[in-house]
């Protein structure tokens, strides 16, 4: 058997390539950033042939150090950033448009629109899914109605819609030459036009963003054969596991049974409980979503929140305010404060998601004195990453009636052990870092690995999970309410800034 798995993790600030072992250890990696487009405020584009670039070249970069060629891998996996929403012509391969990224916010006065005519949650118990301009669904209407021509091509199949496993799936497997054009369900569900019952594109969805269906990919399971790569230098290999990325982390962090929950701290934050084979109804403001699907199997279904802004607002304090030369300088500076000197930072720069889904939110810095130093804003920085997770996983308890004892935490932000404890603190609830961090490549390349028999089945995956460090909380319950309730203060006054 070849004896090891590629994984494309395509994400919102760059692309890698990893190669696994059995183990989940890392034996070759790359990766290259791709430029950030602000054309107007609010508004995050992508270029998709960027990416397309970008993928390729960290792919032959990987496989060649580690001497490695496509027949070492017995299959690849894809991982993406969700939501992004890609529209190409399927007769040259080129974009209609750049991609429109998650955070893209221009299609607040559509989705203002759709709301009106039956509430922000008028299709949530179809797709599991608020109303917000976060999901594919208003972009790619967006898309239709402000490119010239584009309409009429989705309607003949001419054009092709695809967040960017969809893109990428089809250029690697050939593009305009036979491509398929494919998504799995984890990222299908995510677009705000799959029903989550049916695992199909929904027609009343479709109807209601006048989505031509011709444009759309086949849905297929998460974990399960797609498609032969045809471009070198992968040619020859398999796709068999496709998710987005935060379903993926909770694959890689083996969150298997209902309850269990894993915390993504990235660009934005993303916290993911598995609440089995049932999608739970949110009443909290959560988003209901497909965990992953093996092959022939059930679904598996999970509550999610998602927080926009964390890790970058490190980077905004040192590209903006200059604060800091480098994010890794974060951790020592907000050292330097006992506590957060009572400054609360609210980073709602385009608005708040969930459990609040306030579009009219902005970023508010509370508490300011004399005595205010910029170590207790770096403070207040990382604080706030660990207030938004608190607020989701609260709201995951409310709705699923469980309590987590655990939370399985990875991404760039880990590393950081002041933020790490601070969490646990505040949770009053352990922070498990795992021993490999990498879980969202890690989750796609298990999901290829299940389908090409590699590993056995998901008990074997779950012994491959192993701690590195753990956080205890060690706040007495009394100030964790203190300091909860100045944040819950802080939120109030940030939401409503915009009329």
């Amino acid at each position: 058997m070849t004896r090891l798995l590629g994984a494309i993790d395509q994400g919102t600030t760059s692309t890698r390539f990893i190669v696994f072992d059995r183990r989940g250890a890392i034996v070759a990696s790359a990766q290259q950033e791709h430029r950030q487009i602000y054309p107007r405020p609010g508004w995050v584009e992508h270029d998709a042939e960027e990416i397309w670039r970008r993928t390729l070249e960290v792919i032959g970069a990987a496989l060649a150090s580690g001497g490695l060629a496509a027949a070492d891998l017995a299959a690849v996996g894809v991982t993406n950033q969700r939501e992004t929403t890609v529209l190409w012509d399927r007769r040259t391969g080129e974009p209609l448009h750049h991609a429109l990224v998650w955070q893209d916010t221009r299609v607040n006065d559509l989705v203002a629109e759709h709301a009106r005519a039956g509430g922000r949650d008028r299709f949530r118990a179809r797709s599991g899914l608020p109303l917000a301009s976060y999901f594919s669904a208003p972009k790619l209407q967006w898309l239709l109605e402000e490119v010239p021509g584009a309409r009429a091509m989705a309607s003949a199949g001419d054009a092709l819609f695809g967040t960017i496993d969809s893109w990428l799936l089809w250029k690697l497997s050939g593009g305009p030459r036979g491509g398929a054009h494919l998504t799995d369900v984890t990222n299908a569900s995510r677009t705000q036009l799959m029903s989550l019952h049916t695992l199909d594109w929904d027609p009343e969805l479709l109807a209601a963003f006048a989505i031509p269906r011709a444009m759309l990919p086949r849905i297929v399971p998460s974990s399960g054969l797609c498609c032969e790569v045809r471009v070198p230098p992968l040619a020859g290999a398999r796709i068999a596991g496709v998710l987005g990325d935060q379903q993926a982390a909770l694959v890689g962090q083996a969150c298997f049974e209902p309850g269990e929950a894993k915390c993504t701290y990235g660009t934005g934050c993303f916290l993911l409980m598995n609440t089995g084979e049932t999608p739970v109804a949110s009443r909290a403001g959560l988003l209901t979503t497909v965990a992953y699907q093996l092959a022939e199997q059930r679904p598996r279904y999970a509550l999610e929140g998602s927080v926009a802004v964390a890790g970058a607002l490190v980077q905004w304090l040192r590209d903006n305010l200059r604060l800091i030369a480098s994010s890794a300088q974060i951790e020592p500076l907000a050292r330097e404060a006992e506590d957060n000197g009572g400054v609360y930072f609210v980073p709602a720069f385009s608005g708040l998601y969930a459990p609040h889904w306030s579009a009219t939110a902005r970023g508010v810095i509370a508490g300011l004195t004399h005595h205010s130093r910029r170590e207790h804003l770096a403070r207040a920085v990382l604080e706030a990453t660990a207030y938004q997770t608190h607020e989701v996983l609260e709201a995951m308890q409310r709705d699923s009636g469980i309590a987590t004892r655990e939370l399985r935490a990875d991404g760039g932000m880990v590393v950081n052990e002041l933020l790490m404890q601070f969490q646990a603190d505040i949770l009053g609830a352990s922070v498990v870092r795992p021993r490999v961090t990498e879980t969202t490549a890690l989750g796609s390349a298990y999901a290829a690995g299940l389908a090409v028999g590699y590993w056995s089945g998901l008990e074997e995956l779950a012994e491959n999970w192993e701690a590195d460090r753990r956080w205890t909380p060690a706040m007495s319950a009394e100030r964790r309410a203190q300091l909860l309730a100045m944040w819950r203060k802080a939120v109030e006054r940030s939401v409503g800034w915009i009329d």
